[in-house]
């Protein structure tokens, strides 16, 4: 079923169910690998707080959970400018850090995500993303845990928005061609 958000139109890509698959084999992934260690998860908000929620129901091992906030998307289209909106504030030094990301396309944020908590003396820091662009990537910063790759092209739903609509969605919409 098609769906509009203000000016455009979106088709079903990814089910609810297909979503839960990947989000669960992640969990189980990072538990194997982390399995006699506490990591301390940290969300990328406001994308990933769906992403997080599922995550935590399905990871069975000791762990934190935190959230960070930034910003580079206006409108369709990355900014290619990241603006730290709200940091940690709990000490990370000596611990495993795993960044759980809706989506990864150009790669931005995660290098700013890298440089930040390089600073901050982190044990291990990985990165989980539900959601890849391939095609969009253009870092050389190694993605740990990926849950579904996509083609380039625009998503709404379980937390990605078009300018503040379609969080809520249960599935996922690409943009109409």
């Amino acid at each position: 079923m098609e769906i509009r958000l203000h000016d455009k139109d979106f088709i079903p890509f990814i089910s609810a169910q297909e979503l839960d698959f990947a989000i669960q084999n992640m969990a189980r992934l990072i538990e194997d690998d982390f399995a006699d260690d506490v990591p301390v998860f940290v969300g990328v908000l406001n994308g990933s707080f769906m992403v997080v929620s599922d995550f935590m129901k399905h990871y069975k091992g000791s762990c934190e959970v935190s959230f960070i906030k930034m910003a580079s998307y206006e409108g369709t289209t990355s900014t290619n400018e990241v603006k730290q909106l709200i940091g940690l504030n709990q000490d990370l030094a000596g611990r495993t850090v795993i960044i759980i990301e809706d989506i990864v396309d150009t790669g931005n944020t995660i290098e700013e995500l890298k440089e930040l908590f390089k600073k901050q003396n982190v044990k291990h820091f990985k990165i989980a993303t539900l959601f890849f662009k391939p095609e969009a990537y253009k870092k050389d910063i190694k993605l740990d845990y990926v849950g579904i790759r996509i083609p380039n092209k625009f998503i709404v739903g379980f937390g990605l928005d078009y300018d503040g609509l379609g969080r809520n969605l249960p599935e996922v919409y690409q943009l109409k061609d």
